[in-house]
């Protein structure tokens, strides 16, 4: 009975464990392969995310482990630092996320504009497909997401002429429509989550006909942990290897707090307590970085299949992490037997999913200013590289916010006595400085003027100085020179 009290959804979880589990294993070893690193290594963040973090306050009921939003970030890092240095990265981006939990900074990150971190998501799906689509037809990817994006076609005419090639899309092909219509099929079959029965099912299609694809390299657990050695750490005395740390850690942690503002909104549990898990994700990243295996972000897709299979307390995502640790420790061969075009479809479907379409054209029709945004950080995304996009994305919207605060109006009422009233209201800044000016030399200069200025929420130095020195010259000799009327104005300081 003292067990049960202590447990008291103990059922509730464990099943629901199971169900995270056999969600997480295909994605673990898809995004690591699509990284470009050992698939056990998806399998040690996984496990890490479950036992670490799924073991630490904050969110209850989120699943953290390796997220297809950092697989495009976690290949560029790779293919330019090299695999050893992997670890070091995520080690510091671990300690910078601890450290931010620490000072109380995770609530800021909601503070960051959702047009940039969907903007973000879709230029990383973008990049993801694109890239997966080499893998899917037995191809090496270019380099840039440009490069890949333009060779697509390329691609498809070769693929057509080569028998290999076209089996290797067929088994890709097959699985993005299965993971998309499994949600049709009957209750009990949909059971088992869409994406491991696509990849089980191409298995055995593959090896019952003996298809000409490539599958898994297979090294072992520990075998494959990344230690990362002490020579490596030197690479933080650089701004490009600094520049990546700062990309990883912004990615994301904004990635795992918007994930909990989600997973929140699913079930009626504690709330989210976003320090503690940055905390908690930034212990999980430091311990990855420490193996050498990839950084952690929380998943929805694993979180929001946590809360349908009824997970009630943290208890499930500690469980499905010793799911996966037994997996990577009795069944590793089983991994070699899993054919590449298929996690390649597996990472397709996953990438198009994080495009946002929808909000898209709903944020056109009401902000297009967030639209453009959102565009434009995934067009730099594709088109440049992870870090400089979400810096573009960061500094367009710092800028839409400045220009959207420093709106002004200006209402002119002609009187009987000859008096022309003028009226300014909004926020006076030197952003909309040449527009205030236009606006007031189109005021007739050989007639009073009065402006009023109460209407103002702010008027700064430049403001100030400038509106001064046009009441000054603005009328000419014999007219009564302009009247400023100042009340109730809050004024910058020179």
């Amino acid at each position: 009975m003292s067990r049960v009290a202590a447990f008291p959804h103990l059922r509730q979880d464990f099943a629901a464990s199971l169900v995270v589990f056999l969600v997480a294993l295909p994605l673990c070893v898809g995004v690591a392969v699509a990284s470009g690193v050992p698939a056990e290594l998806g399998l040690i963040t996984g496990i890490v995310g479950g036992l670490v973090t799924g073991s630490m306050r904050g969110s209850s009921l989120q699943v953290s482990g390796p997220a297809a939003g950092l697989t495009v970030l976690v290949f560029e890092a790779v293919q330019t630092f090299g695999l050893p240095a992997l670890g070091v990265i995520v080690l510091a981006s671990g300690l910078l996320q601890l450290a931010m939990g620490a000072l109380r900074l995770g609530r800021w990150f909601r503070a960051i504009s959702v047009s940039v971190v969907e903007g973000m998501l879709a230029g990383i799906g973008l990049v993801l497909i694109a890239g997966q689509l080499y893998t899917a037809a037995g191809a090496e990817a270019p380099a840039s997401g440009t490069e890949k994006m333009t060779g697509i076609p390329g691609l498809l005419a070769d693929a057509l002429s080569s028998p290999e090639a076209l089996a290797s899309l067929a088994v890709a092909v097959s699985t993005v429509v299965l993971v998309v219509t499994w949600g049709r099929m009957p209750k009990r079959v949909r059971a088992v989550p869409g994406a491991l029965a696509a990849v089980a099912l191409a298995t055995l299609v593959t090896l019952a006909f003996d298809l000409p694809v490539g599958t898994v390299q297979v090294q072992g657990l520990l075998d494959a942990v990344q230690i990362p050695p002490l020579s490596e750490f030197g690479g933080l005395a650089t701004l490009s290897l600094l520049g990546t740390v700062a990309a990883f850690t912004l990615i994301a942690s904004a990635e795992s707090l918007f994930s909990a503002a989600a997973v929140d909104r699913l079930h009626d549990g504690p709330r989210t307590r976003y320090d503690k898990e940055l905390m908690a994700q930034g212990a999980g990243n430091t311990v990855c970085g420490i193996l050498g295996a990839l950084p952690m972000t929380a998943v929805i897709v694993r979180s929001s299949a946590n809360v349908r299979a009824g997970a009630r307390t943290r208890a499930s995502r500690v469980l499905h992490g010793v799911w996966l640790l037994l997996f990577a420790a009795l069944f590793p061969s089983a991994l070699a037997l899993i054919p590449l075009p298929a996690l390649a479809g597996i990472l397709i479907h996953a990438g198009w999913k994080l495009i946002p379409l929808r909000s898209l054209v709903a944020l056109w029709r009401e902000h297009r200013g967030e639209a453009l945004i959102l565009v434009v950080t995934a067009v730099a995304i594709v088109t440049v590289n992870m870090f400089e996009g979400v810096l573009t994305g960061l500094a367009l919207s710092v800028a839409k916010a400045a220009w959207d605060a420093s709106h002004i109006r200006l209402e002119v009422v002609e009187t009987r006595d000859d008096l022309v009233r003028a009226r300014l209201s909004g926020n006076a800044t030197f952003l909309r400085l040449p527009k205030i000016l236009d606006s007031l030399e189109g005021l007739p200069n050989d007639r009073p003027v009065a402006l009023d200025l109460s209407g103002l929420h702010h008027l700064d130095h430049a403001c100030r100085t400038a509106l001064e020195n046009w009441a000054e010259r603005h009328s000419t000799s014999g007219t009564e020179p302009v009247r400023l009327t100042r009340e109730d104005v809050v004024t910058a300081s020179p």
